[in-house]
């Protein structure tokens, strides 16, 4: 049984080659053709005027624009971002004009070719450095966002330029997904966590929809299963193969079947991203296990499953999912490292993914089971999270202002000793106590996402350039 979403964000790009009629046109020939090659090379798809359409399939001209402009309208569907290739100067009114005339509203990324010193001469000049700024320029008076490349100039087949693309199709992922996400609430929040309330119109206004179901819905559901269900029996053996746990009792390990397929056909059925679950206490009371397991299979199979109900720490988890390609957890900041500043442990108790941590086992819950008893709490993932870089993110609806905000920063897990119980890692996080003061002050939750890569870049300039959200990328990070 796969948990693996089939729906996949096909990346397409719009590409435009900016030519201006004073300079060599044998470098906008050469742009285009290096382009596409590499284009195909990452295994992108894109569209793009035909050298029939315009001269050299470029533009330059306002019939060009209008041109470019119909050709990405005819593709609105499919196109997740633009890409702006100057291999001269370019003509700047043109390529703003077939982004407006476009009105595709996606994520832009502007190369400029770099010049030859030793070919500056009228045959192949490019003075793209100084065409690209007039390009912003343009963009910038229509409102139009956009990206840049790492360096103002670089070759179009260089390593440099194929890295922007890779990361620039990262944000155009978020960007699509997030302006179109469905999420679901399985249950409400628990009562002692005010923490996790948030505002679904707010969410609504940026594009993200919130499709609800109550728990016992979840529960009348399990009960039309019978033990010797097809899908039931397959997922038994799913989950015994998932960590390196080998003893299970038999009624819990049915019980989380039973609630993983249900789960699977209410996410199937709705259409959705990943979903938030009421994992406690009624669960235990009205089912008798944790359901910490089955958020850490989803989540594995990049389903992001937060626990708590926490719509706001699910979407941080799929920002950050979308943005690496993998799996992302939810984790408390919970507690100092001794007495070093810039170190503190993270921990749930815990529904992390298994690629997450070093070695994992499915066994009872070592909080629960103290109020509820063994019997009734099996289905917890333990496990240390291994020595290795990490990015975190938390969002927020801030309804007294009216927006969404987060904070945003990178780290790095260590291999400090520690002996504890969950899903547990110390993490170090230069200027930790400033850090640790603003999510204070600013009303932020003690619950944070994290995926266990460096994509702190990418997620901030998704937000900020093309979402708007407010985000404090905390700097200084390792």
């Amino acid at each position: 049984m796969s948990f693996i979403k089939s729906k996949v964000i096909e990346t397409i790009f719009g590409v435009i080659v900016g030519n201006r009629d004073v300079f060599p046109d044998q470098l906008v020939m050469e742009g285009r053709k290096e382009i596409l090659e590499v284009l195909n090379e990452l295994k992108y798809k894109y569209v793009v005027l035909n050298e029939e359409d315009t001269q050299f399939g470029a533009v330059e001209t306002y019939k060009d624009a209008i041109k470019c402009g119909k050709l990405f309208r005819e593709h609105a569907d499919e196109i997740v971002g633009i890409i702006i290739v100057l291999s001269n100067f370019g003509n700047e009114r043109g390529i703003a004009n077939s982004i407006k005339i476009a009105n595709l509203n996606v994520p832009i990324l502007i190369q400029a070719s770099s010049d030859d010193i030793n070919q500056m001469d009228r045959k192949f000049r490019r003075d793209a450095f100084c065409g690209k700024i007039s390009v912003c320029n343009n963009l910038y008076q229509y409102a139009i966002p956009f990206t840049l490349t790492k360096s103002h100039t670089c070759p179009i087949n260089s390593k440099d330029f194929k890295n922007d693309i890779i990361k620039f199709e990262a944000i155009c992922r978020i960007v699509y997904k997030v302006k179109n996400a469905r999420l679901g609430q399985i249950g409400t929040r628990p009562a002692a966590f005010n923490t996790v309330r948030y505002s679904e119109k707010i969410l609504e206004k940026n594009g993200i929809s919130v499709e609800p179901i109550d728990l016992s819905e979840i529960l009348a559901a399990i009960n039309t299963l019978s033990n010797d269900d097809i899908y039931v029996k397959e997922t038994v053996e799913y989950i015994k193969n998932y960590t390196e746990t080998k003893i299970f009792p038999e009624e819990g390990i049915i019980k989380l079947a039973k609630l993983t397929v249900v789960i699977k056909n209410w996410v199937e059925e709705n259409d959705l991203d990943g979903f938030a679950f009421q994992c406690w206490p009624s669960i235990q009371d009205n089912f008798g296990i944790v359901p910490c397991a089955v958020l850490s299979m989803f989540s594995e199979g990049l389903i992001p499953g937060a626990c708590e109900v926490d719509i706001s720490g699910l979407i941080g988890m799929l920002i950050l999912q979308l943005a690496s390609g993998s799996p992302s957890a939810i984790l408390d900041w919970n507690n100092n490292y001794k007495y070093e500043e810039d170190k503190m442990v993270t921990f749930h108790c815990s529904n992390l993914p298994r690629s997450f941590l070093k070695e994992a086992e499915i066994t009872t819950h070592p909080i629960i089971s103290d109020g509820k008893g063994a019997e009734k709490s099996f289905g917890a993932i333990q496990g240390r999270i291994p020595a290795e870089s990490c990015t975190f993110l938390r969002i927020e609806t801030d309804d007294i202002n009216g927006k969404i905000k987060g904070i945003l920063g990178e780290g790095r897990y260590t291999e400090d000793p520690l002996q504890t119980f969950g899903g547990y890692g110390v993490l170090q996080i230069l200027h930790l106590q400033k850090l640790l003061k603003k999510l204070c002050k600013n009303g932020f939750a003690h619950h944070v996402a994290a995926t266990l890569n460096k994509v702190g870049d990418i997620v901030y300039e998704a937000l900020t350039t093309y979402l708007g959200w407010d985000i404090d990328y905390h700097t200084g990070n390792l």
